[in-house]
């Protein structure tokens, strides 16, 4: 109901896998900064308590005064909470330690699963225009990556070429199916982005052919792969696509952003 207030509605996508390491915050800031270079304009909600999308985007620790805590259990208001980054139309709601704890003080609310839901539709966020939500997700399926599904248009699942990279996406995929029976009947599966991937590699051509056998046209064409640039480039606070943008990971997540539009039958702005 409180979209019916809303004058522009932004599809809001959780970047979601309980493995760590598997590039959720890497694919969340270049996924975010090429969606820009497609002409939208994108907020990136930092929903690990690591903060490391958050720190990727050059967002000090003393610009954290109020964070994505605050939006969930304190009310706060979002223009408050967004912070902009060195991107143009790339916002951020910045993210500390303090969400290591939100799980539990969120298990006493009644309205627990639904607090980032209710917060990304406050109706002053209509203030940044925005046309993409991206929700960088823990990496574990706690009460905080609910949350991200529950607020979620659709669930993006970045998936390492790496052995046994299909066994936790089952639980993955009955979380999902919880939540849409429980609480988001329209959640759907964005699809599965295979990350890390080394052409030369057996091993990462094995995970590609039994991800495309077993999901079919839920994977990507666009495969991101492992690259020294896209892990150089956090380390200088900027997305790949600013810090190398002809490296092999800047095509990548351009690409990724144009297939991602394509399937949403969505113009460039």
């Amino acid at each position: 109901m409180l979209d019916a207030l809303r004058q522009n509605t932004p599809r809001i996508i959780a970047i979601a896998n309980q493995k760590g390491g598997v590039g959720k915050t890497t694919t969340a800031i270049n996924l975010g900064a090429a969606l820009v270079e497609e002409g939208f304009n994108v907020l990136l909600v930092d929903l690990d308590p690591q903060g490391n999308a958050s720190t990727g985007l050059g967002i000090d620790a003393e610009d954290r005064s109020l964070t994505t805590y605050d939006l969930l259990l304190e009310d706060a208001d979002i223009r408050e909470v967004v912070r902009p980054t060195g991107i143009d139309g790339l916002w951020i709601t910045p993210a500390t330690t303090d969400l290591s704890s939100a799980d539990i003080e969120m298990v006493s609310n009644e309205k627990r699963s639904f607090l980032l839901h209710d917060a990304l539709r406050q109706p002053s966020i209509d203030k940044f225009d925005l046309d993409y939500i991206l929700i960088d997700c823990p990496p574990a399926l706690s009460l905080l990556t609910v949350n991200a599904m529950v607020a979620a248009d659709s669930v993006l699942v970045p998936l390492q070429s790496e052995f046994f990279a299909l066994e936790g996406l089952s639980q993955l995929m009955l979380t999902i199916r919880d939540v849409r029976a429980s609480a988001n009947p329209n959640l759907r599966i964005e699809g599965v982005v295979l990350t890390m991937y080394d052409g030369r590699n057996n091993l990462s051509q094995q995970v590609e052919a039994d991800a495309r056998d077993n999901l079919g046209d839920l994977v990507f064409k666009t495969i991101v792969p492992r690259n020294v640039r896209v892990s150089e480039a956090p380390s200088f606070a900027i997305p790949v696509l600013d810090y190398d943008p002809l490296s092999k990971g800047s095509f990548a997540y351009r690409a990724l952003a144009q297939e991602l539009v394509s399937r949403h039958q969505v113009t460039t702005k």
